[in-house]
Formats: C-alpha cells, structure tokens, sequence
C-alpha cells in the first residue's frame, strides 16, 4: 500500500505545475512569468536534443566538417588512392606484356611455337568480339554500283597500250578500296623510312581493306601495337597499323571493303589515334596516296 502511494506521488510530481517568474531585482516587477511541469520541460528539452543532434548530423555529412572527425578517411587521399590503383594495374599489364614479348624473341632464337594469347584482357572495356559485320542494303548497292562500273574498264600499260585482260602486273590496274577517311599528317617518305602514311580520323573508326585478299598476320607488336597484313594477289601486301582491335585472324579471306579493325593509338610509336597504312609491290613499299583517295 505504501509502494502505491509512493508511485502516485511521484507521478504526481511529473505532472504538478510551477511558475517560472521573471523579475526585475530592483523594482521586483514581473516581466515574463511561464507556467510549466516537470513533464514539459523534459519533453521540451528532449525535443530540443532531437532536433540539435539531426543539424550535427546534416551539418557533419554535407560539408567538409567531417574530413577533421578522427578515422574519417579523406576523400583527396581516396581518389589519390583510387588512381595509384589504375597506375598499379597498367603498370601490371605492361609488364606482363613485356615479358611475352621478351619470351616470344626467346622463342624465336630457339625456334619455338610463339605465344599466341598475348592480345588477351588488353580492351576490358570494349567487345569487339561480338561484331557481326552484316551487309545492308545500301552497302549492297553500291558494291554492285562499283562492281558495274569497273567490269569494263580498260587499262593503260607502261607502253601505251589498251588492255582488259585481268593478269596485268601494274598496280594501276587495281581498284582500291579507301582503308580509312581522315587527315594526312605523315606523308610517304622514303628518305625518312616512313614505308607508309599516317591518317588521322575520330577514334574507334573501322579500318576496312583495301582489295580483296588473305589475312598473313594478325597480332600484337612493342612499336606498332595491333597490326594486320594482307596478301593480295600478284605479290601486293597492305598492311595497317596502330589499331586498337582486330577483327581478323590469320587465315580470313576479305574483299575490298570488308571491316578487319578498329583504329586506335596502340604501340609505343604513336602520338595519338591514327592508321599507318603501307603499300608494297614486290617487296618494295608504295605511295599509297598515288593509288588512292583518302579525303
């Protein structure tokens, strides 16, 4: 019974109500005077708690307060981080690419079989894989639009001569295909050792073959990245490089026109996207821009 009347009281006690007077200590005149309890005053100051803890909390997570909160990690030393991890894995693919290179001269020295798969896991970000080259309508119509046009055309020889006949060794009697439309920044140069020339055009462009031939190497390089060369016939080979992917192995029959790369900036002597692109007839290199039209 007592216990009861000790739980009254002090509920009591939450609910009671005082007057909090404020008053001037000269004149002891009123100024303010507020009529309060136990219970408002604890819900008030909780309230008050409440709201003082969620403007810490906004404040805290939205400005850079929380940069000076002890174990918080700093957002310039994560991205630091987070680069020094890119530099750590190119750094890791470099090296693993150097040292196929390094085993492929090993082998040829012992004449081994040369590592093939050293073109793997060099694009993460882009598929080329899946590309199924598929002609459309238009593409063709104006392959049989050019196909027409050419099928009578006759041919001058080195002396003067009219000839249709298909065996002619000159190379002017063949109808390239353009590789690649851009910007010539390198012109052929013999003097200079540059076999070929070099255009520029927007990244990630299709790189497309110049006649109709057989894919004779399809792989990766230290100088010149990735390079594929065709053999066309009567001893012509054309060859392009500095792509950033192929999309034909060794052994592939193309036609003149047909899609065999991506171009790109692979390799260490290249300044940016562009195609090298070489021309040789009988072992000896050819201007392109003699047979031609690029732009």
């Amino acid at each position: 019974m007592a216990k009861s009347k000790t739980n009254k009281k002090w509920y009591n006690n939450l609910r009671g109500k005082y007057r909090l007077v404020i008053f001037n200590d000269q004149t002891f005149e009123d100024r303010f005077s507020f009529r309060l309890t136990r219970l408002n005053v604890f819900a008030t100051l909780l309230s008050i708690g409440i709201i003082f803890m969620t403007l810490t909390f906004i404040l805290i997570a939205n400005t850079s307060v929380k940069e000076y909160i002890p174990g918080y990690p700093d957002i310039e030393e994560r991205r630091k981080l987070y680069n020094l991890n890119i530099i750590a894995d190119s750094l890791l693919l470099d090296i693993e690419m150097k040292n196929r290179y390094i085993e492929n001269i090993k082998n040829i020295f012992n004449e081994n079989n040369l590592n093939e798969d050293i073109t793997e896991n060099t694009s993460p970000i882009l598929h080329y894989d899946t590309i199924k080259n598929k002609k459309s309508y238009n593409d063709s119509v104006l392959r049989a639009e050019f196909e027409n046009q050419s099928m009578y055309n006759l041919y001058f020889n080195e002396s003067g001569g009219q000839i249709n006949e298909p065996n002619e060794t000159s190379i002017k009697s063949f109808n390239f295909f353009t590789p690649l439309q851009g910007i010539i920044t390198s012109p052929f140069d013999l003097i200079n050792h540059h076999y070929g020339i070099d255009i520029v055009t927007t990244h990630n462009e299709a790189v497309k073959a110049a006649l109709e031939g057989t894919v004779v190497f399809s792989g990766w390089t230290l100088e010149t990245g990735y390079i594929i060369g065709l053999q066309h016939d009567r001893n012509f080979i054309s060859i392009y490089k500095h792509n950033s992917v192929l999309l034909k192995k060794e052994g592939d029959h193309v036609i003149a026109g047909d899609p065999i790369a991506i171009s790109g900036q692979s390799g260490e002597l290249t300044t940016g996207p562009h195609l090298h692109f070489e021309l040789w007839e009988n072992g000896s290199p050819v201007d392109p821009q003699e047979y031609i039209l690029f732009n």
